[in-house]
């Protein structure tokens, strides 16, 4: 072998090794900002001042950053506010991890695609935020990066909504996609405002808070400037909808401490700061509002809480946003599917139901009763009927150019499709594995779309007395919050518990999202980690289906009276920008030999 042609493919692997564990550090930005994807905002304690640049490099007494002008600076660590310190103390963590490492894994990409979008999250650990969130993530979509926690959700909370109103604009609640790039992002490094911004007379457009629910909530006052809640505008929960008729909150949801506990936030603002509830006047730690709301606790941390007058919460941001068009940018975007409507006069809304995705609005007006029923679609239409006072029945359908609802709450898999962990339902469960890999880990290579795309060997445990046969479903929720379906097998026998590699002639195939009765091969666009998921039914009978074409919908749709227990098992797989991904041994002759043959092999 020649050792010179050696010397330039360690040199090169050493450069690309140290590239990997820098871009590790530093993740991308989702948002509309003009300053590049590596930079953050760095405050000095004592001056009250920031400075805009990326991290480089640092010790235990200083970090080196690169400011946005390109300049290099060195500033003493301890000069720096707490929250920075900690990301610094986090990042050397993990470079100090990263160097730990005994294996490398090397993927070959073409450099002229576009970079990741920063949906991977850079650490595993969630942020302290994400606590705060738990109590409704079945319903939500978390995940973060570096500077910023995302919440993805249809913004639809878990009571009733709209009775109540007074003033009403004949507005509806329809689920919002408030998924992918279109998420909530809260900073997880809350800057202080040189010039903090009031919300008297800015921001009465759009969002400043997010309930830890995932409803997002808008300025107390409405975008005319009136007081929404004096006005009769709001329902039993301090909420309504928009033109686009998405539903939020426009006083703190105080309700929500039944499920957070009393000493949790209910909301943050979009500045990163928390919101709590209200104010306990007796307690020890009393202290007052300043005019945005909030004060610092006895460690330094600054925060909101909930009034019982305006502005009801944060009447302003204590830390740095952007107003543009009147409200906070970037921000997700609501869609509305129809023609926003004058307000009802007299009309007062008296009840409000939802059985999965049916929903009924019941109002009044002067004693004559009036609904609106409506039906939300798989493909993103929605049906109206509207019975009028006096008046006949007359029906209206819209379409959502935004495409499927996300509709978490009335899954009927059983399993939460926006969990990390795939969490299941209150059913007996059925533990489920294969002995190709172990839950959590990547799936070989050759059932997947860059191998040679066998299905994987499954095995699960036996179901509950009563059991007449199996069905099984592989999938995946994608950054849209859209179920994606690679493989349904039903009618699999009631004494068969494990399929082997391959799996031919066990069980009925159904069709999966490619429109084909067999099992597809994940090929994943993009690089980075994915996680997807096998569920297998035990049933009480043969499912019977409406439909000669047996999609995962109508699998789920069929099984949900008949299911006895079920069980999922989670995994991950790693997919490069050409599906070329090579595991590398840690060892200095194991790269050599490896990236030698590599490149005697393109040559």
């Amino acid at each position: 072998m020649n050792v010179h042609f050696l010397a330039p493919i360690i040199g090169s692997l050493l450069l690309f090794t140290a590239i990997t564990n820098l871009s590790a550090h530093e993740g991308g930005h989702q948002d509309n900002s003009r300053v590049s994807q590596a930079s953050r905002t760095w405050s000095l304690a004592a001056e009250g001042s920031h400075l805009h640049g990326s991290f480089v490099s640092a010790t235990e007494d200083q970090v080196q950053i690169r400011k946005d002008d390109n300049q290099l600076t060195h500033i003493a660590v301890n000069r720096l506010i707490d929250s920075d310190q900690a990301w610094i103390k986090s990042r050397l963590e993990e470079i100090n991890r990263l160097n730990q490492q005994q294996e490398i894994r090397l993927v070959m990409f073409n450099q002229s695609e576009e970079g990741n979008n920063g949906n991977t999250a850079v650490d595993k650990t969630m942020p302290s935020i994400g606590e705060h969130f738990k109590p409704f993530e079945k319903v939500l979509q978390l995940r973060w990066d570096q500077d910023y926690f995302y919440v993805g959700s249809n913004g639809f909370p878990d009571h009733p909504m709209m009775i109540g109103i007074r003033s009403w604009q004949q507005q509806v609640p329809i689920p919002q996609k408030y998924l992918g790039d279109n998420a909530w992002r809260i900073p997880l490094h809350p800057v202080p405002a040189k010039n903090p911004m009031s919300t008297k007379n800015n921001f009465l457009r759009g969002a400043i808070a997010l309930a830890v629910n995932g409803v997002p909530i808008f300025n107390p006052l409405n975008n005319r400037g009136d007081d929404a809640f004096l006005f009769g505008e709001l329902d039993e929960y301090g909420g309504h909808c928009g033109r686009a008729d998405d539903y939020h909150y426009h006083i703190a949801p105080t309700h929500l401490e039944t499920m957070t506990g009393k000493d949790n936030p209910l909301a943050y603002a979009l500045d990163g700061y928390p919101i709590f509830g209200f104010q306990d006047e007796n307690a020890t730690d009393f202290a007052p509002l300043d005019n945005l709301g909030g004060h610092k606790d006895a460690a330094g941390n600054y925060h909101y809480h909930a009034q019982k007058t305006y502005p009801y919460l944060n009447g302003g941001f204590y830390g740095e946003v952007t107003e543009r068009g009147g409200q906070v940018d970037p921000q997700p975007r609501a869609e509305p599917i129809r023609p926003d409507l004058r307000p009802l006069r007299d009309a007062k809304i008296t009840g409000f139901n939802r059985t999965d995705n049916r929903f009924k609005l019941e109002y009044d007006v002067s004693g004559r009763k009036g609904t609106i029923t409506y039906v939300v679609k798989d493909d993103g239409g929605v049906d109206f009927t509207f019975q009028e006072p006096d008046r006949e029945t007359r029906k209206e359908s819209y379409r959502s150019r935004m495409g499927k609802p996300f509709l978490p709450q009335s899954n009927t898999s059983g399993t939460d499709v926006n969990s990390n962990e795939g969490q299941a339902s209150n059913l007996p469960q059925l533990t489920v594995s294969s002995p190709a890999f172990a839950a959590g880990e990547e799936m070989p290579v050759e059932f997947t779309g860059d191998g040679i795309g066998q299905s994987p060997p499954v095995v699960w445990t036996s179901g509950p007395p009563g059991t007449q046969c199996y069905a099984l479903n592989l999938w995946h929720v994608p950054g849209t919050g859209d179920v994606k379906s690679y493989w349904v097998l039903y009618d699999i026998p009631a004494d068969v518990t494990s399929l082997p590699k391959n799996t031919q002639g066990i069980g009925t195939a159904g069709y999966n999202d490619k429109g084909h009765q067999e099992y597809d091969p994940m090929r994943s666009k993009g690089p980075g980690v994915k996680k997807y998921h096998i569920t297998v039914y035990a049933l009480s009978e043969k499912p019977k289906f409406t439909s000669a074409k047996v999609t995962r919908a109508e699998l789920l749709k069929s099984i949900s009276d008949i299911t006895l227990a079920e069980g999922t098992m989670n995994y991950r797989y790693t997919r490069s920008r050409d599906g070329i991904s090579l595991i590398i041994p840690g060892s200095i002759v194991g790269i050599i030999v490896a990236i030698a043959l590599w490149f005697g092999y393109r040559s």
